[in-house]
């Protein structure tokens, strides 16, 4: 236990498209872990300081609809959702009262984590693991030692001020301000600030450039005298540009990585499995169509019978229809299938048209999987080598899936 403990604030941010993975994993709602330090048994003692209600994707949407966020000129693939992870080393909890000390450290923390994100309104969720094994310290003391930490998952915001165009009827308005929103933005939120001197005069290089300070640097002296303030000490902030650092983001962005890489091979074997399923369906509903293009042919082929009968007999001297009797009978028997058939045929109308709706909505969906495992591809395009090496030791573990539920068929092969 002699290594000095240090606190640690990561951010990285997330399109709409990667927040289900980072749901599973912080929600816990995967029904396997390719991270294999992960016990289950121990899901019920992770702390949420704030549950999401329904999805993240759809909470974030919820929030577009309501007023509450603007994505007003954001791109369509635009990076949308932030996450914090607040960390320290897991020997300062363990030194500290363990489980009970780590939920009053990181309920502190969470009240920085409202500050950074301008509100509680923006956080989605936030929920403390306490159910990830530290091997290594584990190892050392020869007991269970467990990692806590803080997953913060939240909507970047930044106050705008939309003003009056020249458009405005009444020039008196013409540049002042119409409305402020909250504009959702990564890159605006995170962006560098000047360095400034004691006397709060911007420090300049030595070619007059102004000096800038990264934004997660500051983030990490806030995250630090927050703590201190509120009577956690013992710890250190974690060093500037030290090699320690860097390694440890390294090693939680390769985490995540692989985190990512197993969520998507999971995923991917659940789309295929659906895509066959549609693809039986399309077929059948292919036959279905067909079948009842066919009916529809026939009805209509009767119909045109039914109007070449209209013009039989002939008129009389006082101008009524005269039918012969074996032309009266057919005509009879005719006019009473034909109501039958009216009916039939209408039914078969409504029939044909809700087959073509739903055939155009397992199309939309056959186009929605596709494009749900492109992440997958692209990956598997930029680092073949690196993807086939990881899906090969996937296979020797259970993969993440996506839905806490399975069907029966694929539950029996996973037991084997």
């Amino acid at each position: 236990m002699g290594k000095t403990d240090r606190c640690v604030v990561r951010n990285k941010a997330y399109r709409k498209a990667g927040l289900g993975i980072r749901e599973r994993h912080n929600e816990r709602k995967n029904s396997g872990y390719a991270n294999t330090d992960i016990d289950r048994a121990r899901a019920a003692l992770n702390v949420h300081f704030k549950r999401c209600e329904g999805s993240y994707a759809e909470t974030f949407e919820r929030m577009v609809e309501n007023g509450t966020i603007s994505t007003r000129g954001l791109k369509q693939d635009a990076k949308v959702v932030d996450e914090m992870v607040f960390d320290v080393n897991s020997a300062y909890f363990e030194r500290n009262g363990g489980y009970a000390y780590a939920k009053r450290f990181f309920e502190e923390a969470y009240r920085l984590a409202v500050k950074e994100a301008g509100g509680e309104e923006y956080i989605l969720s936030a929920v403390m693991h306490a159910d990830e094994r530290n091997r290594a310290l584990s190892e050392q003391l020869g007991r269970d030692i467990y990692h806590y930490h803080l997953h913060v998952v939240y909507v970047p915001v930044v106050e705008k001020e939309v003003k009056w165009t020249k458009r405005c009827k009444d020039p008196a308005l013409v540049g002042t301000t119409k409305e402020v929103i909250h504009q959702v933005s990564h890159s605006k939120k995170w962006a560098s600030e000047k360095a400034l001197d004691k006397e709060g005069n911007i420090q300049r290089d030595e070619n007059g450039k102004a000096l800038l300070i990264n934004a997660y640097s500051l983030l990490q002296d806030r995250f630090f005298e927050h703590m201190q303030a509120a009577g956690f000490k013992d710890f250190e902030r974690g060093e500037r540009g030290s090699t320690a650092a860097h390694l440890g983001v390294l090693e939680y962005k390769i985490k995540q990585d692989k985190e990512r890489l197993a969520g998507l091979a999971g995923d991917v074997a659940d789309k295929e499995e659906q895509a066959a399923a549609l693809d039986k369906t399309l077929k059948q509903k292919g036959k279905q169509l067909a079948g009842l293009d066919k009916q529809l042919t026939v009805t209509e082929k009767a119909s045109a019978m039914y109007s070449e009968l209209e013009r039989m007999g002939k008129k009389n001297l006082w101008g009524h229809m005269e039918l012969l009797p074996e032309e009266f009978k057919k005509l009879l028997t005719l006019a009473k299938s034909g109501l039958a058939s009216q009916g039939k045929l209408l039914e078969l109308q409504r029939q044909l048209t809700e087959a073509v709706k739903g055939l155009e909505i397992y199309r939309t969906r056959w186009q929605d999987l596709k494009g749900r495992t492109k992440d997958y591809m692209e990956l598997e395009r930029l680092h073949p080598e690196q993807t086939r090496k990881a899906l090969e030791s996937l296979k020797r573990l259970e993969p993440e899936t996506s839905a806490p539920t399975q069907s029966p068929k694929r539950k029996r092969q996973q037991e084997r």
